[in-house]
């Protein structure tokens, strides 16, 4: 990827067929990535995505704005030459998961986390045939070696191109099951995103807006959809 200090120089971005999928071109330029790897996606939709994000920059380019085109890069640079370890990493969210880890008290906050987390691990249970179990407090809980087992199974089934997608899907809601529950449509994935952040909601309620807070929330929630975006886009 170019420095982002550069001004743009190109005219037009495509996505262009190759070999290997759909090369990213600035006029007749192929675009690298920071690993000086050709940035190659394996669908259209991804390349015309990516070639999108290209084709909005203005004076300067700026990185913040293109994380389709970040996250192309990390799967080419990064996860496609660890796979193994990354896959592990977020299977392992399998034995912590957020869902099973619920609050003391107060009362209202029980009965919402229950009303809404208690189905997506009934969901884990009956479809994904990987139950697991929640306690209050946060003290390690300990789950069901089969059930930890199949739900790695999936995440190590997964290409690094939706790899890269899915960790960030887990990192930020904390939850392997609501990232599965997003990539297998059970709910819309901003109604998943809310769920994953039914506590800082409830502390909102109680204590009130927090600027600084309310600020980070709002870039997290921008990062699952993109990561989510990316997701399908690998698919189609």
């Amino acid at each position: 990827m170019f420095d982002a200090k550069r001004k743009r120089f190109w005219t037009a971005a495509s996505a262009r067929p190759e070999s290997t999928g759909f090369g990213i071109f600035l006029d007749e330029r192929p675009v690298k990535t920071p690993g000086k790897m050709p940035l190659v996606v394996p669908t259209e939709s991804l390349g015309v995505a990516i070639a999108a994000e290209w084709d909005a920059q203005q004076d300067r380019i700026d990185p913040g704005a293109m994380p389709m085109t970040r996250m192309a890069n990390t799967a080419i640079d990064k996860v496609r030459l660890r796979m193994p370890e990354v896959a592990e990493v977020v299977a392992e969210y399998g034995g912590c998961d957020l869902l099973c880890y619920r609050a003391e008290g107060p009362e209202e906050l029980c009965a919402r986390q229950q009303q809404a987390w208690d189905p997506l691990l009934d969901w884990s249970a009956t479809v994904q045939g990987a139950p697991l179990n929640a306690a209050a407090g946060i003290v390690y809980v300990d789950q069901p070696p089969a059930s930890v087992s199949k739900l790695a199974a999936r995440v190590h089934a997964m290409s690094y191109w939706e790899l890269v997608a899915f960790h960030d899907l887990v990192a930020l809601s904390g939850s392997l099951v609501i990232a599965l529950a997003a990539i297998d449509k059970v709910r819309p994935v901003s109604e998943l995103w809310d769920l994953s952040c039914l506590d800082e909601h409830y502390q909102t309620e109680v204590w009130g807006e927090d600027t600084l807070a309310l600020a980070s929330a709002a870039i997290k929630a921008t990062a699952f959809q993109d990561a989510y975006r990316f997701f399908e886009f690998v698919q189609i």
